[in-house]
């Protein structure tokens, strides 16, 4: 991974920061001189005015990573890392803070620190795209120092050069072409695999998944008649709404029982892990807001597809986002088995 490849931190920060910031309009014009003073290049006065921003309001998540972005373009790389990290503890559900971590942490060619923000933002939300480039970029780095490694201890082994020079290739497109990059496809195959979702610092547990916190036995979708009329449709918009109350309510046995045992929980954990995630999220909040607006639900046969945008607000934190619970029916119940949201 070269510096360049990780030059769009900038782009990226502000972007990300933007898309926190439009669910609060109470300050919009704070952020926006912050930016302005920014994009001018005066990162001390926009610093200094983050600074007298935060004196009064020091939660605010959205100053806080505008102000690691500053201190990143000023060149203050340590600073900006240790007002990342704190983000990263305060708020643990935001993937932003750790993808720029990660480029920090790339920049000083620290990369199993980049790896590991990395799959921590990719863990916190899946569907991070740029966290997974970035990701792919950090293990095509790893593997170059690992094979360079390697030809250091043995450089009689022909097989290493030729993987090494694809790498390099990759890095430097624009670059003169060795001789050995120029040999077959078949034996310059990429060494790592970067797999399609997040890898996970430990390895995710072996055991089975336990039973459903809901005490009502569930018989299998495929068992249940088919039932296109609205009132599966109602019965479902009620099953969500419920979701999002006890999700707000704290009550985690109305919430975990809200899934289904057929839920596969993200990034390869077991469901006793997940739960106990979920648990340590929710339950830590002091107040919890869950509004959902333009609920549609799609139902066909014993499946229901539900999307609508989600606000969340938990202890200084505004987050709006698209979410899509698919869902399946299980005796009278609409139980969820896949979520994602964007």
């Amino acid at each position: 991974m070269k510096q360049s490849r990780f030059s769009a931190f900038k782009r990226i920060g502000l972007i990300s920061v933007l898309a926190a910031c439009f669910v609060t309009h109470a300050y919009a014009d704070e952020y926006a001189d912050v930016m302005q003073l920014m994009r001018q290049g005066k990162h001390a006065d926009a610093l200094t005015k983050a600074d007298q921003y935060l004196s009064g309001k020091p939660k605010d998540a959205q100053m806080r990573f505008l102000k690691g972005v500053i201190q990143r373009d000023a060149g203050k790389a340590s600073e900006a890392i240790a007002t990342f990290t704190k983000l990263t503890e305060d708020y643990p559900e935001l993937p932003e803070p750790y993808n720029n971590l990660a480029v920090l942490y790339a920049g000083q060619s620290q990369f199993d620190k980049a790896r590991a923000a990395l799959e921590m933002a990719i863990r916190t939300n899946p569907s991070y795209a740029t966290a997974h480039e970035n990701l792919g970029d950090v293990y095509a780095k790893l593997a170059s120092q690992a094979y360079n490694k390697a030809l250091q201890l043995d450089g009689a082994n022909t097989a290493v050069a030729p993987k090494l020079a694809l790498i390099r290739e990759l890095f430097n497109p624009a670059g003169p072409r060795s001789a050995v990059a120029a040999a077959p496809v078949a034996a310059a195959k990429p060494p790592v695999a970067v797999p399609a979702k997040d890898p996970v610092t430990t390895a995710p547990s072996k055991e089975p998944s336990p039973a459903p916190v809901a005490a009502v036995k569930e018989p299998t979708p495929a068992a249940q008649p088919t039932n296109n009329s609205a009132s599966s449709t109602k019965e479902a918009q009620a099953a969500v709404q419920a979701w999002a109350s006890a999700w707000a309510a704290k009550d985690m046995k109305a919430y975990l029982g809200a899934y289904s045992k057929d839920f596969t929980p993200p990034n390869k954990l077991s469901r006793a892990a997940w739960e106990a995630e979920r648990r340590n999220r929710i339950t830590t909040k002091n107040n919890i807001s869950v509004k959902l607006e333009n609920l549609s639900i799609t139902v066909s046969g014993n499946t229901a597809i539900a999307k609508f945008k989600q606000d969340y607000r938990a202890s200084g934190l505004s987050v709006s986002s698209r979410k899509t619970l698919e869902l399946g029916k299980y005796g009278d119940r609409w139980l969820i088995v896949k979520e994602s949201t964007s």
